[in-house]
């Protein structure tokens, strides 16, 4: 409600001016509203600034990194032997001749970097699937017990429309079609944030009203046991 309130003077009379408050549809929060960027929520390293294209450079030879193991696996159907051997090759050769060139000239031979061999990279690499390992175990192992039954009926659904999609391409190609979303999605998302929370909104309430139906069509009607515990003596 808007409030009154008045200012007097000796000379004049009593002014009134409106002070309006802000209403609860213009207070309320939206349900997609984040206080974090999508900077932030993907981590605010060195991925999160290649997923959201801060380095169009980075990301874009990443991408056409890719595109092109996709391209080899799939479409040129290479193996994995033959590729890695084609590689190995190309690589001694490209090394021997930077390493006689380099004598001509009287210049250092080439040298490995040691962060690709660190031992310490390594485990860093290994201790960071782990992790992530063992928290999709988890979190999936709580799905699985039935506490939150929408959340199962999603993820039973989810696994479903993936195997579907598995079914109708081989692994590679459907590999890089996740490789592409994980690749794309966050930059347009953060491009088209408000366009998409909006879209998000309207099928997570035509959501809720579906699974308000299933739950009393079909779970309700489900016979549960006694939930009160029994006394003995």
């Amino acid at each position: 409600m808007p409030r009154l309130k008045y200012y007097s003077d000796s000379d004049d009379e009593p002014e009134i001016k409106r002070i309006t408050t802000p209403s609860a549809a213009t207070t309320s929060k939206k349900p997609f509203s984040r206080k974090r960027s999508v900077h932030a929520a993907l981590g605010g390293g060195k991925v999160a600034n290649i997923l959201l294209w801060r380095d169009r450079n980075l990301s874009g030879g990443i991408l056409a990194g890719a595109t092109l193991i996709w391209f080899l696996f799939d479409v040129v159907e290479y193996n994995l032997i033959e590729l890695l051997s084609h590689i190995s090759l190309f690589a001694m050769l490209f090394l021997f001749i930077w390493s006689w060139s380099a004598q001509l000239v009287d210049r250092n031979p080439p040298e490995i970097p040691e962060t690709i061999v660190s031992e310490k990279t390594f485990k860093e690499v290994a201790w960071a699937f782990h992790s992530r390992l063992a928290h999709f175990v988890s979190t999936l192992q709580d799905i699985a017990s039935g506490k939150d039954l929408r959340m199962f009926l999603m993820v039973i659904g989810s696994l479903w429309v993936v195997s579907v999609i598995g079914s109708a391409c081989n692994f590679t190609t459907l590999l890089y079609f996740g490789f592409l979303c994980v690749h794309t999605l966050p930059a347009l998302y953060e491009r088209y944030q408000a366009e998409v929370d909006h879209l998000l909104e309207r099928g997570l309430e035509d959501l809720r009203k579906f699974y308000k139906k299933f739950d009393s069509k079909v779970l309700d009607k489900i016979p549960r046991g006694p939930t009160k515990n029994k006394k003995f003596n």
